[in-house]
């Protein structure tokens, strides 16, 4: 009994600390958001004695955020979709076999997610079909079918019985509805995991922008972010409140769908 009790305890306090390496960051910086320029030069640790909304108002308005905000939502939302239809169409045979050889072909879209980017090629190929800061061209780049949302769903499919195509073949289903109509809605936790992990690395991404969107109209937050921290670095109050800011549409986007992550992550591991 002693020994289980002690058990409870060490699993408690490692959950304690884990918690604590990701919330005291967070806190620190909502903290510094609160503060006036003057105060966080005083004593930067030091708790902010009041609650500074309009120090948002005035990140948002010197950052331009409503522009790059925008663009982001739209690479995002786009490159998102883009992916995860490509990944269904392309995880659903492989996961079935219904081509020839699909073992090759799932273990060489495994490989080339530890390939490294091409990024010499990609800027080549971008730049000769004309797409060179673009949206299009960006949204592209960012769209893709051979990602971790790709190897999730071909384990996920393999746990869905066969005799679900069978009885969709024999009453006339063509290909397109039944993995939209029938499939799609068996996948919702694994879809949810993938939208999530796809979503991040689109928006969080600072190279690709860097690199192919040379006018600043198109560039996301991410990159404004960073033209916010070379313009105003001396402020940090509105740096911390520019964070935030880039930071709460991934937050409320995960709040949505976080019922679905962790059962969608364990199925297309373990079924895989």
């Amino acid at each position: 009994m002693s020994s289980s009790k002690g058990a409870k305890i060490v699993s408690y306090t490692i959950v304690l600390l884990m918690l604590s390496l990701y919330v005291l960051p967070l806190f620190y910086l909502f903290n510094v958001s609160m503060k006036t320029q003057s105060e966080y030069l005083m004593d930067p640790v030091a708790l902010a004695k009041g609650l500074r909304l309009e120090n948002f108002m005035d990140a948002w308005d010197k950052g331009n955020f409503s522009q790059y905000m925008w663009n982001s939502i739209l690479y995002t939302g786009v490159s998102t979709l883009l992916t995860l239809i490509i990944s269904v169409f392309a995880a659903f045979p492989l996961a079935r076999g219904y081509v020839k050889f699909s073992t090759f072909f799932y273990v060489f879209f495994l490989i080339s997610m530890y390939l490294p980017n091409p990024l010499i090629p990609q800027f080549a190929l971008i730049n000769s079909l004309g797409l060179y800061n673009t949206q299009l061209g960006f949204i592209l780049l960012k769209t893709t079918g051979t990602g971790i949302a790709f190897l999730m769903f071909v384990g996920y499919i393999k746990s869905v019985s066969r005799e679900l195509d069978e009885a969709a073949a024999m009453d006339g289903c063509g290909y397109s509805r039944y993995l939209f109509t029938i499939l799609v809605p068996l996948m919702k936790p694994v879809l949810a995991t993938g939208i999530i992990l796809t979503a991040i690395g689109a928006w969080n991404d600072i190279i690709g922008p860097t690199i192919y969107l040379s006018d600043p109209a198109y560039q996301p937050v991410t990159k404004g972010l960073f033209s916010f921290y070379g313009q105003y670095m001396n402020n940090w109050p509105l740096l911390a409140c520019g964070i935030l800011i880039v930071t709460l549409p991934l937050v409320i986007l995960y709040i949505f769908l976080q019922r679905f992550i962790v059962g969608g992550a364990m199925a297309g591991a373990v079924k895989s």
